[in-house]
């Protein structure tokens, strides 16, 4: 994906996804994993803002696929 796609995609509805995705694109994502890399590619234009709200904050399990970026998300809230 282009990373000028990436940037526009990293925009969400919740200015908490907003700085979660934002503060993992600028810190993690150039180092992360490529597998990592696929899965928050993934999470860009897969789930809704209120799961990916439920299970950064641990208030839903995480499915395996994206347990590694969420994980990650933690660190950068």
């Amino acid at each position: 994906m282009e990373e000028a796609r990436i940037k526009w995609l990293l925009r969400r509805g919740m200015k908490e996804l907003d700085v979660m995705f934002g503060r993992y694109h600028a810190h993690r994502y150039a180092v992360a994993p490529a597998a990592e890399r696929a899965a928050f590619i993934k999470l860009l234009d897969g789930p809704t803002e209120p799961e990916i709200y439920a299970w950064a904050m641990g208030f839903e399990p995480t499915p395996a696929e994206f347990a590694e970026v969420i994980h990650e998300f933690r660190n950068y809230r």
